[in-house]
């Protein structure tokens, strides 16, 4: 039977004509059942339904593009699959959404897309680093005077920034494409700027804490690691005690690394600041003298064992079978062992020659403790996700030096090792940022991550890498369109004088501007509405790497805690 419901409708004199039954189709989509307006898509009703059904070409409300072909649904079993966007829903429908077929069909879909699609999703500088430290945005917030936003930026992914600022072996700058021009930007010394000025400048910045959760975790281990995790847990809400064999904490930092590459005043300030985020330290603790791991678990929610290399004796002394073979179990993924709430991060579990990857193993186990203490699946931190365009070309390189400084690279202080404050802001605006500037927004790399779908699946010609001015302030990188036609939508019901167009048929079809592309008035009265549709970041606001996801990194540190 159909479902019914009453309209009203208006004759001609303005009298209400009585209410008629209208039939509204009743459909079955993944065992859940609902009934939809005539006329209404089986999106629409997946939607009703509150499936989540993919889309890279749809606008709500709007007639269906069926370009991208990432919303196919299977349909009473037929063999031909159909784009749910442009489906009539119709009585007695069974449709599947979810099924092995019909997800593989859509990473197919996503695979042709990506295989022509030019862009990297992160710059290769963030690729590289361990922590994958989100350095563009860095260097563009210091490069506009904004230092304690550039530090905040940083402290989503580096818990002790002034620290590693001096001893980092600068890995980052071997993926900067600036050294491909002349020479890499100073990253690390730009990092330990923003540190610096925030450190010393007298209001140290502090994440606000989440609310005590009641739940706490013992760090054995005050090194790089313990206390990166500690940074990350404290500001959770997570009551953390930091253990060390040391009566002091900081570990390889305070008592391997010579004191004139790392001032001890330095580390002392930026532990101080794990400190008061809410963290306790208790020296001279030997774990397996003094307590073994069962013993921490009594009193503690979780334990995370970051001690520093430890051979298979000392794993055995802590108390609980943390061996498999000649190393310790635990998932790579999660850094969690095989006993419950027992983790491992740092050294323990490879003796790394570089303290920028034991501070990046302490922020990602603590996503995994946090996890653990929230009762949710411990899966650990979300794979970055990243399709890569590979090198320049020089012709490449020079349309992204378009917006970068000509500077040379400015040279450290001889006696303090860091840029002068004054020149910092030269050195930074030296980064051709070369990240795409929606990387935090885009819907093909949200897709691509969440079905796995592997950019090299399908082998065509790369595109060259081009950005074409279309209105004051937008800029339309053609490599990174994938002919969805949002854009031309919009800009023909915004009646655009130029707007936007088809070029080009079949295979070689795209997006460009008329009179090609000589005009920059091409979308005069919905540049940002176009922006906005646009489902990987190919028109951009030519700011849109501050400001569309600043207010997203804010948010995620939490407000400034004075």
């Amino acid at each position: 039977m159909h479902a019914v419901r009453r309209v009203p409708q208006r004759l001609s004199g303005g009298r209400d004509k009585d209410r008629i039954e209208e039939k509204m189709p009743r459909i079955r989509i993944d065992n859940i059942t609902v009934d939809v307006p005539a006329g209404a898509t089986i999106l629409d009703a997946a939607r009703k339904a509150g499936i989540d059904i993919p889309t890279l070409c749809h606008r709500q409300g709007h007639p269906p593009m069926t370009s991208c072909l990432v919303c196919v649904v299977r349909v009473n079993g037929a063999s031909r699959l159909v784009p749910s966007c442009a489906t009539l829903a119709q009585e007695g429908m069974v449709v599947a959404s979810e099924t092995p077929d019909v997800l593989e069909a859509r990473r197919t879909a996503l695979e042709l897309l990506l295989a022509d699609h030019v862009g990297d999703c992160v710059a290769p500088c963030t690729q590289i680093c361990p922590a994958h430290m989100d350095i563009p945005r860095m260097l563009q917030a210091i490069a506009r005077g904004d230092d304690r936003q550039a530090l905040i930026i940083v402290k989503q992914a580096i818990a002790l920034p002034a620290t590693l600022g001096r001893i980092c072996p600068e890995l980052c700058e071997k993926g900067c494409r600036r050294g491909d021009v002349d020479e890499p930007v100073a990253i690390c010394k730009m990092k330990r700027h923003a540190a610096d000025m925030d450190l010393f400048g007298g209001n140290p910045w502090l994440p606000q804490r989440r609310p005590p959760s009641g739940r706490s975790v013992a760090i054995v281990g005050a090194g790089p690691a313990g206390l990166a995790a500690a940074w990350y847990l404290s500001a959770l809400g997570h009551a953390c005690t930091i253990f060390d064999d040391h009566p002091l904490p900081g570990g390889a930092l305070r008592y391997a690394v010579p004191e004139d590459l790392l001032p001890r005043e330095v580390l002392d300030a930026e532990i101080s600041l794990i400190l008061r985020l809410g963290a306790t330290f208790r020296g001279e603790f030997v774990l397996g003298r003094d307590a073994g791991i069962q013993d921490l678990l009594k009193q503690y929610s979780a334990v995370l064992v970051a001690t520093g290399p430890a051979d298979a004796a000392k794993l055995a002394s802590f108390g609980v079978p943390l061996l498999a073979g000649r190393g310790p179990a635990f998932d790579k993924n999660t850094l969690m062992t095989r006993a419950p709430g027992v983790f491992l991060a740092g050294g323990v579990i490879t003796p790394y020659k570089h303290a920028i990857r034991a501070v990046a193993d302490g922020r990602h186990v603590a996503a995994s403790i946090h996890q653990y203490l929230s009762g949710a699946p411990v899966v650990g931190e979300d794979r970055l996700y990243s399709i890569h365009i590979g090198r320049l070309k020089g012709e490449e390189l020079a349309v992204l030096r378009q917006g970068a400084a000509e500077a040379p690279r400015q040279q450290a202080d001889v006696r303090s090792g860091a840029i002068p404050p004054a020149l910092a802001r030269v050195e930074a605006s030296r980064c051709l940022q070369c990240q795409c500037s929606a990387d935090c927004t885009c819907t093909l790399r949200q897709l691509s991550a969440r079905l796995g779908a592997n950019q090299r699946r399908f082998t065509v010609q790369r595109r060259p890498v081009e950005r074409v001015i279309v209105h004051l302030g937008v800029v339309y990188e053609r490599n990174k369109c994938i002919a969805c036609g949002l854009c031309i939508q919009v800009a023909e019901e915004a009646r655009e004088e130029l707007g936007l167009t088809w070029v080009g048929r079949g295979f070689n079809i795209r997006v460009a501007v008329p009179l090609d592309g000589r005009g920059r008035a091409a979308l005069m009265r919905c540049a940002a509405e176009c922006v906005e549709v646009c489902p990987t970041g190919a028109l951009s606001f030519t700011s849109a790497a501050a400001c569309r996801c600043a207010e997203q990194t804010t948010a995620a540190s939490g407000q400034e805690r004075r």
